[in-house]
């Protein structure tokens, strides 16, 4: 059985509800960040940085949140069948975690970033239910938690922008979504 290892809030939300999307069967391994867990040598096996989320999967072992997302959809779904279909979900992923997280997470690139970004995100979900168009994905869960993200963690309220209509759109789409409400849900502010 497929195992995730990860902490009580970590990136490895994203992970699970992406396997509660997959229903693939795992076993999730709570490592205790603050009691420095992810530092012994058991876990140092899985990955040597140290950081969650981490799988072990039969022999292979994967960390990087964004890399396991690929893993598990090139693995186990379908909507990736074509080396186009790879590229493009990891172009999304990519992009969730190298270009808008950073944009909008770091304090100086904010202002400038965040318009910059959200208008083209809305615009793409204006043409598109999913950002691979009608059909989720994990690129869906990849920007799905950076939104989730922007509510928990930065208290930064997208919803209430009238410019991001789709972007609000797409994220209540997601939201409603059951393996959302089980792994994202609850820590989502009203």
């Amino acid at each position: 059985m497929l195992k995730l290892y990860g902490g009580v809030r970590s990136r490895a939300a994203i992970v699970r509800w992406y396997l509660e999307e997959l229903r693939i069967p795992y076993e999730f391994v709570l490592i205790d960040l603050e009691a420095g867990e992810q530092k012994q040598p058991y876990f140092l096996a899985v990955n040597p940085f140290g950081k969650v989320p981490a799988i072990v999967d039969g022999d292979f072992k994967l960390w990087e949140s964004g890399a396991i997302l690929l893993y598990l959809s090139q693995k186990y779904d379908p909507i990736a069948a074509t080396l186009e279909q790879q590229t493009k979900l990891a172009q999304w992923v990519l992009f969730t975690n190298a270009t808008f997280k950073p944009g909008i997470y770091q304090e100086a690139r904010r202002e400038r970033e965040m318009p910059r970004l959200f208008m083209a995100l809305n615009q793409h979900l204006t043409l598109h239910r999913f950002l691979l168009g009608e059909h989720f994905s994990a690129a869906d869960v990849a920007m799905g938690a950076q939104l989730s993200y922007l509510l928990i963690r930065m208290n930064i309220d997208f919803r209430k922008e009238k410019n991001y209509a789709a972007v609000i759109a797409y994220f209540q789409r997601l939201a409603e979504r059951p393996a959302f409400q089980r792994t994202f849900g609850w820590r989502i502010p009203a």
